[in-house]
């Protein structure tokens, strides 16, 4: 594994990647956005500053990872990370085939990664600013995000944060009937944080009423708490995180 750090894709310091190639000249690449409700967290997703288990499970695979980090509160404000993650995409799809044959690029995120995992692939407008053409994803993983306006967005505007709002502001309110949305696979945990495995029902059975393929919606549900998995091992030693992904990338890949 050959591993580039701290790569500007924007003009903002946060705006930072790192990049997880695996030993061949040819592979697909995973573009991945960290969570901590836009408040924390790192590109690293490791407190002890290593990269997380399902990194190293991915690249053993031939997935190149990209790891993204971005502005958040208080130096941001929506959607100034969202933004960030469409800017991010945007530089894999430029500069990664300098490093190898790109087969495909697959975009996921966890929680806060998530929600703009869901912004970038329901509203289309943050792809259209950043000169991104979205046919070219060719699938999302969305591990346990907001669809609904984020709690800290409602937040920075003085609004309860317990509140569920759809409005502009939600990944939620942009489905509607397409003629084309990429594969995608949703995760979320049967004790996840209140409301999340209400809301991400809600989000494919949306899909489902305006006539989505569903056969390109995969959903996993973990006996867990919120995005707990992802630093975890099965009884191999292998990152279930890891798998979670990889399974649904081969699907497509």
């Amino acid at each position: 594994m050959k591993i580039i750090k701290d790569i500007s894709y924007g003009e903002y310091e946060s705006n930072l990647l790192d990049i997880y190639l695996p030993d061949k000249e040819e592979f697909s690449v995973f573009v991945f956005f960290h969570g901590g409700g836009y408040e924390k967290g790192s590109k690293l997703m490791d407190r002890l500053g290593y990269p997380a288990l399902f990194i190293s499970y991915l690249v053993e695979r031939g997935i190149a990872v990209v790891s993204c980090d971005y502005r958040m509160y208080p130096d941001a404000k929506f959607p100034e990370y969202i933004q960030d993650g469409a800017k991010a995409v945007k530089w894999v799809l430029d500069n990664m085939p300098s490093y190898g044959k790109v087969n495909k690029v697959f975009v996921g995120g966890s929680s806060a990664g998530a929600h703009t995992t869901m912004q970038l692939c329901f509203n289309s407008k943050f792809f259209e600013e950043a000169g991104v053409d979205k046919d070219r994803i060719d699938g999302y993983f969305h591990d346990a995000g907001q669809p609904t306006v984020h709690f800290n967005v409602l937040k920075e505007c003085g609004v309860d944060s317990r509140r569920e709002i759809v409005d502009e502001r939600a990944p939620l309110y942009y489905i509607g009937i397409q003629d084309y949305y990429p594969p995608m696979k949703f995760v979320v945990s049967d004790n996840d944080i209140k409301c999340r495995l209400v809301q991400t029902k809600l989000v494919i059975e949306t899909l489902k009423h305006f006539g989505y393929d569903m056969s390109k919606v995969h959903y996993s549900l973990m006996h867990s708490t919120h995005t707990a998995y992802w630093s975890k091992a099965d009884d191999e030693g292998e990152s279930i995180y890891g798998r979670l992904i990889y399974d649904f990338i081969k699907l497509y890949n």
